[in-house]
């Protein structure tokens, strides 16, 4: 829905917080949990939907069957799409995920099938809709254990210029513009924002590339350049971000001034120790559950140590001295309710949030934000309280609250 402040920006919840793989099982979650909380938010506007497809489901709903009848569904309910998250191919619920969910990633074949996939199915939903632009959040290159030379880093380079060129035919032809926001995130390829502009100055937007994509779209190498920052951007989730130790102010001001577009926000909130004990290494265990990838950036002065799963920060962290451990606080990649300022003895990392939320107001960096706290069904189950579509609509009544006070 569009929301009443400056830029009147799109804001929607992503639907990855409910399990299911198959097109039809996605479906049925639209009807049972989307339609549930656009009458408790928007029951009188248009809803956006924040669609996340699996490949499995891509491939149902490029059939232009499927299609016409989910459009028709969208029709009926006065809903659209504006925004797909792409990152997660395989499944995402209910089994060992971890640093499976990278996988396929832009070193394969796969993913830029899928992109391309979802880039066409997004065309067609926003038809009738010519003033929205559409975006879908994708993996940021790699899991970073998976890219071990430039090579690889070159590789994933050419299969984003391949899916940019894609995404410049389609809105040749269908007059949509459609754009790949890659998410930052711990232990990836793209982690912090100096490597993320890092890439995108030295891989995606420098001369050798910009001339490749003149060659691949017919375009100068001036329209090229232009097309390659219209369609290659960034999705900034705030949990990754606040984890990282980032700021941000500092974030927004680095992408402006490196002309990397932020296509979507991701509304989230990491968890946060600020000193380091044994008992709070024993309150967070229940936090360190099998199936998501839960990675620590750990802050003691200066530095960063960061850990790719809490599992294995914990076991480093009971072999230190007491007294070093708390001189440390930890950011922890797990997403938890947006209004839940603290759970139990822990802050969430909803500073950061409250803060971009401000410089969305003032600075109107995207026009697509999108709550994501998928992680739900691992909740310890004291936080678990309320129903889940009693939980987004309270997380969408804080964003509007806090954009709009």
């Amino acid at each position: 829905m569009h929301l009443p402040i400056a830029g009147r920006p799109h804001l929607t919840y992503c639907t990855n917080i409910h399990p299911g793989e198959t097109w039809p099982e996605i479906f049925q979650n639209l009807e049972q949990h989307v339609l549930k909380v656009k009458t408790k938010i928007a029951p009188d506007c248009a809803y956006g939907i924040g669609l996340r497809l699996s490949g499995q489901a891509s491939h149902t709903l490029s059939d232009q069957k499927e299609l016409d009848t989910f459009r028709r569904f969208l029709q009926k309910h006065n809903l659209y799409v504006f925004t797909i998250n792409g990152f997660p191919h395989g499944t995402f619920h209910g089994t060992r995920i971890k640093e499976r969910v990278y996988l396929p990633d832009w070193l394969e074949e796969t993913r830029l099938d899928y992109a391309d996939r979802c880039a066409g199915i997004l065309a067609a939903l926003l038809d009738d809709h010519p003033d929205i632009e559409g975006s879908i959040s994708t993996v940021p290159g790699a899991f970073k254990a998976r890219v071990g030379s430039d090579r690889q880093i070159t590789r994933i380079a050419s299969q984003l210029l391949r899916h940019a060129a894609t995404l410049y035919r389609l809105q040749e032809t269908t007059g949509k513009t459609i754009t790949c926001a890659l998410e930052p995130e711990p232990c990836c390829l793209l982690e912090t924002m100096a490597e993320t502009t890092s890439f995108f100055k030295t891989h995606l937007f420098n001369k050798a590339s910009v001339v490749n994509f003149s060659r691949l779209t017919g375009l100068t190498p001036c329209e090229a350049e232009e097309a390659l920052r219209r369609h290659l951007g960034v999705c900034l989730d705030a949990c990754h971000a606040a984890v990282e130790f980032e700021d941000p102010d500092t974030v927004l001001s680095t992408l402006r001034d490196s002309d990397i577009r932020v296509f979507k926000i991701q509304l989230s909130a990491g968890l946060r120790i600020s000193h380091l004990d044994r008992e709070s290494r024993r309150a967070i265990q229940p936090f360190a559950e099998s199936t998501y990838l839960h990675q620590v950036v750990e802050r003691a002065g200066n530095t960063l140590t960061r850990y790719v799963d809490l599992p294995q920060a914990l076991q480093i962290a009971a072999k230190r001295d007491e007294s070093i451990n708390y001189d440390r606080e930890w950011r922890i990649h797990f997403h938890v309710p947006l209004f839940l300022e603290r759970l139990g003895p822990f802050e969430n990392t909803q500073p950061f949030l409250t803060r971009l939320l401000q410089l969305q107001v003032e600075r109107m960096p995207t026009t697509h934000l999108e709550i994501e706290t998928y992680t739900w069904d691992v909740l310890p189950e004291e936080f678990r309280g309320v129903p889940v579509v009693e939980a987004i609509a309270r997380e969408m009544e804080w964003v509007i609250e806090a954009l709009t006070q």
